[in-house]
């Protein structure tokens, strides 16, 4: 059967690492606060000149070394992003550009923190119809040019990134590695819940990040479990089969509880969100990329992606390695 195969993984973080202590120089918070209520202890945020294009460039790179191919082979790029370098073009063209893999299918996907895993299964699908034999998934972002510096609620939650995988199709065994089974949904009733105060056809300014975190949270472990019990389901698989769950990086007590939920171990989640905060699309395959470079995620091993980002999005993804 034609499957699509994580054949490499690259990331990219800013210079400027910020620590909770350097924000509590500019805003109204403490180190234990953020600590005790997320998690996260430093974030990384983008200096002028690092853009999302930049930073997705550096992680795809590194994704195609990796993955040993050359970036004339890639036929599809597909990236998620919620602060694109412009309203258009797409974000993913400029990274093409810089890559010199010009001619290839080049477009982004929006959906917030979900937007990896949204990526992830469009790549996948049009990968298995034939439209391309190689592709670069990529997640990137910015989030630190839409925060409100003075909502000390929301700006000591994020940061800025990029992971990027390369993708093949190739023809394996029933149980060969590939990606097994990718489940997606979207409620826009809880739209309310986290968005930005702005956009071009509203008030034609960029705006700021808002959030209702008790209600996401409520609405993510929910979400969450079910759809991980979901794709478990259509793959034929149980939780005890799962080697390392690559969870959306948003904050340490969600981890937790959808944890718990499923029953799966601590040590089995892959957690990352204490050294880079929530990096939205990019903190999937960011945190992907760090797991596989340190010897947790190797070869056979089964991994689940999820995520939940504003809208609602939420979805997963169950692959072979």
């Amino acid at each position: 059967m034609i499957r699509a195969v994580i054949t490499g993984s690259g990331s990219a973080l800013p210079a400027n690492c910020v620590t909770n202590a350097d924000l509590a120089e500019r805003v109204d918070t403490s180190d234990e606060w953020i600590v005790e209520r997320t998690g996260i202890r430093q974030r990384y945020i983008a200096a002028e000149g690092e853009t999302t294009s930049t930073l997705a460039t550096q992680a795809a790179r590194r994704a195609i070394e990796d993955a040993g191919v050359d970036a004339a082979e890639i036929g599809l790029i597909v990236l998620a992003t919620a602060t694109p370098d412009h309203t258009f073009p797409a974000t993913a063209t400029q990274v093409q550009n810089a890559l010199g893999c010009n001619g290839c299918v080049a477009f982004d996907v929006q959906a917030v923190c979900s937007g990896f895993l949204y990526a992830l299964g469009t790549a996948e699908s049009l990968l298995r119809t034939g439209m391309a034999k190689k592709a670069l998934v990529i997640g990137a972002e910015t989030f630190s040019r839409i925060l409100d510096w003075e909502d000390r609620t929301t700006c000591v939650l994020f940061g800025d990134g990029a992971g990027a995988v390369v993708l093949e199709a190739r023809d394996v065994a029933e149980d060969g590695p590939g990606i097994l089974s990718t489940k997606l949904h979207a409620d826009g009733a809880h739209c309310d819940l986290l968005y930005v105060d702005g956009g071009p056809s509203t008030t034609g300014e960029v705006g700021k990040l808002r959030m209702k975190g008790r209600e996401v949270f409520r609405h993510a472990v929910v979400n969450l479990a079910d759809v991980l019990r979901e794709v478990l389901v259509d793959a034929g698989a149980q939780a005890a089969d799962i080697d390392w769950v690559v969870p959306h990086q948003a904050n340490a007590r969600i981890l937790d509880a959808t944890a718990r939920k499923l029953d799966l171990p601590a040590e089995k989640v892959v957690v990352t969100v204490d050294q880079h905060a929530n990096t939205s699309a990019a903190s999937v395959p960011l945190a992907f990329d760090v797991a596989r470079r340190d010897g947790r995620i190797k070869e056979g091993d089964l991994v689940m992606f999820e995520a939940m980002g504003g809208g609602f999005t939420w979805g997963a993804s169950l692959a072979r390695m």
